[in-house]
């Protein structure tokens, strides 16, 4: 969209011949020939720069200078004057003009002045626009992006908050999983009561089982009382169970059965204790594959996957990956209180051209990690992890221009399932869903792959 400029001089004949010229540069200009005119047209009209002459009678231009900057401060001011001094420009920059041009104007500097001042207005109303954007995303639980994925998420979560169903959240190692559950509870009825979480993947499992049920006095060595597990120590809130798809499956009849009879046994106690929880699990995992490969109980999958609820990669995002860099930084700087205040052209280029297989996770350790090492006010390549200054994207090869490279058609297909199984980190259900295949029909191509070496 072209700029908008407002310009304003005493002399009509200047403010035709500026009119006239900065039309031909592309540039959208009404002018007037008193400050107190232009006064009233900005109130009215939408400008991205104001230029006005210093010498004018009535409201002169320092004044004029000063009404805006305390009315519309986010419009920058560049003033002109036939009686160009190093006082008059001091006192122009005190009153708050952003530049400073002496008469007779140059189309030529004028331009290049409008440009600059036009560039730095967009760039102030993107970091507005971006602040904005991190206040929004913290009042939604940290789930920051403006990308249709995200906001159909966010859509999604204020639905599944209103009800009381099991929740199961999918999505890759990063994405933010535990941020969504804990938004969840904190927006549901049950925001009063507790908040308890645990990785499935964290413990053995006679130590799982404990944490999870609970144990009776004398149910093992040391245990000199008794101890209530995650389920009634959750009652009245949300248990929220992370990496359920790595839950032992000596321990999945157990959640199974708790689940359906809304009561656990502690060890070592024969009585079932009721409980009062909602449950939320996560996992990275295709639970659907590990069904097929027997891994997981079919009737486990369907008791926690009453509402499903997937987080898309980062690389899914579009430009949520500069937002959240954008934010990131923000607060390490502050945090470190480093006068860093952006990033490079080429910087943004390297990281939205990045896939980020850790997501969220990944970006924001490699934003700490930048900030910490960047001796400038602005982030450059030479701060960025090697892998994410070298990297290049990976493209499938299926020909060449030199006949020997061409490969079987069998090949091509090969290749082609071994990319898409690497992009969405081995998702079966996922892989087969982007193919157009049914997942029996995957699993037959890979086996054969695998019998043919590859």
């Amino acid at each position: 969209m072209a700029a908008r400029v407002l310009f304003v001089d005493d002399e009509r004949e200047v403010c035709e011949w500026a009119a006239e010229g900065l039309g031909r540069r592309g540039l959208a200009t009404q002018w007037r020939t008193s400050a107190t005119e232009a006064l009233q047209l900005l109130e009215t009209g939408g400008f991205d720069v104001v230029v006005a002459d210093l010498n004018m009678p009535g409201l002169n231009g320092l004044e004029f200078c000063e009404r805006i900057v305390a009315n519309r401060p986010e419009v920058p001011v560049i003033v002109i004057t036939a009686f160009g001094s190093l006082d008059t420009a001091v006192a122009a920059i005190r009153a708050g003009a952003y530049d400073f041009l002496s008469k007779p104007l140059e189309l030529e500097a004028l331009v290049i002045a409008l440009e600059r001042a036009v560039q730095t207005r967009r760039l102030r109303d993107e970091v507005k626009h971006l602040r904005r954007a991190g206040d929004e995303a913290d009042e939604a639980g940290g789930l920051l992006g403006e990308s249709s994925a995200m906001q159909a998420v966010r859509l999604m979560l204020g639905r599944v908050a209103a009800a009381d169903a099991t929740v199961l959240i999918t999505g890759e190692t990063g994405t933010g999983k535990e941020v969504a559950a804990r938004l969840i509870h904190e927006r549901s009825a049950r925001k009063l009561g507790p908040f308890m979480a645990i990785s499935c993947a964290a413990l053995p499992e006679a130590l799982m089982e404990a944490e999870l049920f609970g144990h009776a006095k004398g149910a093992f060595t040391d245990a000199k009382t008794s101890r209530p597990g995650l389920f009634h120590q959750a009652t009245g809130g949300t248990l929220f169970l992370d990496e359920i798809g790595d839950l032992p499956p000596g321990l999945q009849p157990r959640l199974l059965r708790a689940l359906e009879q809304r009561a656990a046994r502690p060890l070592g106690s024969n009585t079932e204790v009721p409980f009062d929880v909602r449950l939320i699990a996560a996992t990275n995992r295709d639970l659907e594959t590990a069904i097929a490969e027997g891994h997981f109980r079919e009737e486990l999958y369907y008791r926690i996957n009453v509402i499903h609820l997937e987080l898309p990669p980062l690389r899914a995002r579009g430009g949520d990956m500069v937002l959240l860099a954008q934010r990131f930084l923000e607060e390490f700087a502050a945090r470190s209180k480093k006068p860093v205040k952006g990033m490079s052209a080429a910087v943004a280029e390297r990281l939205s051209a990045y896939e980020w297989p850790g997501n969220v996770r990944e970006l924001r350790n490699c934003l700490e990690r930048a900030v910490a090492l960047t001796q400038d006010e602005e982030l450059t390549v030479e701060d960025l992890p090697e892998r994410v200054r070298a990297y290049r994207s990976s493209h499938l090869l299926v020909a060449g221009q030199d006949p020997r490279e061409l490969v079987t058609l069998e090949e091509v297909e090969r290749r082609y399932i071994a990319r898409v199984l690497q992009s969405v980190q081995g998702n079966k259900t996922l892989a087969a869903r982007i193919l157009g295949l049914d997942r029996a029909t995957l699993y037959r191509k890979l086996g054969r792959a695998s019998s043919n070496g590859g």
